[in-house]
């Protein structure tokens, strides 16, 4: 489950004071062993012991990818499990070659747009509302990830119509049954509808469509961008914005030296289920509580995850295992183990299984290098927030005015006059509309929360959040709705210092000294 408003706040939260652990490396689980299958994004092949070992396993091929980070982004050692939730079967969604008229082959568009995802065809719409001759380009995939959002939050954007499903309330359990009430309404969107409504603003904008996977993006001699995509189609533009998801590192340069990608990974379930114990009116936002009934913890229960609830009705619930982040990714075998093992120790049965759903979200990394000409969109633009998996709301708010600086861009220039205009890098005007200084401190405050999120167990992320709730409600209520300044997190910060316990206290002061995060968020605050 993507929670498109504030998905997994813990991890946001964590930006302070972890009880420390040593680096985990996950226990060693079953894969599924295929035989020269061929994925959308890279090549597997079997590969055994030699003859007559019985023993094969998946060899991933990082062919189609920039690097190895790059590879990572994609899906890594999940890769398969990531195909096999981006290629889902989604009926009841529109094709886009169905609604969308064919880019013209031959005349130069103002915007390319790469990626059909919510980001893509947000930017889209709102770059052709204003004017712009503007082509989407990219798989004509559906949207298989399940959204949850804060009601608000999506209502501001003008798609409450868009939301199947809303829990007046939102709870978190830490390390005992009485629940800690966030006090505000949650909602799971549509995929259909969420879709339906984006292609339908690209219709009316006047979108044209390419469905084709785009191999690279070059410069012409009169300052023109060439999108080559499959089968020698090259489309001429003005701009090319990649939207095309976090592994987009053949198609755009990212910052050398940036801190390690993470991954957040989550494992779900839509299911009918008897004895189900969650109240039906209430979203579970976090369940840390014990999974397992046994006295000694076992090696898989040292990795911290929580179980996310969704109860549409008392007996059919969406039941989603978490993991907040690792650089060793936890794997989808290992979390729907602990899943199906939480179950059986809270008595609930399953009847019948609706949907399976492998979720996996790079958190982290380097932002992109702001003096290309390429510009980024959503994911490709490390527009996820660092620590929680957030991306979807902040891309479709901010779609409108990234869409106003490209179209100022271009409009300001003419076509005789643009091959100057773009060698001045004019672009980093909408380089700096995403990632202007106070984005980056609070970036570089989350990137600080990350490092330490990565360290803690599972009973420092509980006393984390006893101290967290103690928080004024402003406070944390705010850290929620990703509201707060980066002034505000500074607030944040020392308020919890005061008030947290002394081994905590330490932690945070160990490690502000001891990683590079620390350093990189001081010096960030300190830019002018």
């Amino acid at each position: 489950m993507e929670c498109v408003g504030a998905r997994n706040f813990a991890a946001m939260a964590v930006t302070a004071f972890p009880s420390w652990s040593s680096r985990r490396r996950f226990p060693v689980v079953k894969r599924y062993s295929l035989r020269n299958f061929r994925c959308g994004l890279c090549r597997v092949r079997a590969s055994g012991g030699g003859a007559g070992s019985g023993s094969e396993s998946c060899v991933a091929v990082r062919e189609d990818f920039a690097d190895e980070e790059d590879f990572v982004k994609a899906g890594g050692s999940e890769i398969l499990f990531v195909q096999m939730q981006q290629n889902k079967d989604m009926d009841e969604q529109s094709k886009l070659v169905d609604k969308l008229p064919p880019i013209s082959i031959g005349g130069a568009l103002d915007l390319v747009v790469i990626g059909c995802g919510p980001a893509g065809l947000a930017l889209a719409a709102e770059s052709a509302k204003l004017g712009l001759k503007v082509g989407l380009i990219g798989p004509d995939l559906p949207f298989t990830n399940n959204y949850g959002v804060w009601e608000d939050e999506f209502k501001d954007l003008g798609l409450l119509k868009c939301i199947e499903h809303v829990w007046r309330d939102t709870i978190v359990y830490l390390d005992d049954d009485n629940p800690i009430t966030i006090g505000r309404a949650y909602g799971r969107v549509s995929r259909h509808l969420l879709h339906e409504e984006l292609l339908r603003r690209c219709v009316e904008s006047g979108v044209s469509y390419l469905s084709s996977k785009v191999e690279s993006i070059t410069e012409a001699s009169d300052g023109l961008r060439l999108v080559a995509c499959e089968d020698n189609i090259v489309i001429p533009c003005r701009l090319a914005t990649v939207a095309s998801g976090a592994a987009s590192g053949k198609l755009l340069q990212y910052e050398v030296g940036g801190p390690r990608v993470s991954v957040q990974t989550a494992y779900g379930v839509e299911v009918e289920v008897e004895n189900n114990p969650y109240d039906p009116e209430q979203m579970v936002f976090m369940d840390y509580r014990d999974y397992t009934n046994q006295k000694v913890r076992s090696l898989e229960a040292e990795y911290p995850t929580f179980l996310y609830v969704m109860p549409m009705t008392k007996t059919r619930v969406f039941f989603e295992e978490t993991c907040l982040a690792s650089k060793d990714v936890m794997p989808f075998d290992l979390l729907k183990k602990k899943l199906m093992l939480r179950l059986d120790t809270l008595g609930i049965r399953v009847l019948k299984t609706y949907e399976e759903e492998w979720s996996y979200i790079p958190v982290g990394g380097s932002l992109p290098n702001t003096e290309q000409k390429n510009l980024a969109f959503g994911a490709a633009a490390s527009m996820v927030h660092p620590a929680t998996g957030y991306s979807v709301v902040r891309s479709l708010s901010e779609a409108p005015k990234y869409a106003a600086v490209i179209a100022n861009i271009l409009k300001q220039e003419t076509t005789s006059s643009f091959t100057k205009h773009i060698n001045s890098n004019i672009s980093r005007q909408a380089w700096d509309t995403l990632w202007p200084q106070e984005r980056k401190r609070q970036r570089a405050f989350f990137l600080f929360g990350l490092a330490l999120i990565l360290q803690l167990d599972i009973d420092g992320i509980r006393s984390f959040f006893h101290t967290f709730f103690r928080l004024p409600k402003w406070m944390w209520q705010g850290f929620l709705g990703s509201t707060l300044t980066s002034g505000d997190l500074v607030l944040f910060a020392f308020y919890m210092f005061i008030i947290a316990p002394n081994n905590l206290r330490k932690g945070l002061i160990n490690h502000l000294v001891s990683d590079p995060t620390g350093a990189t968020m001081i010096r960030t605050y300190l830019r002018v």
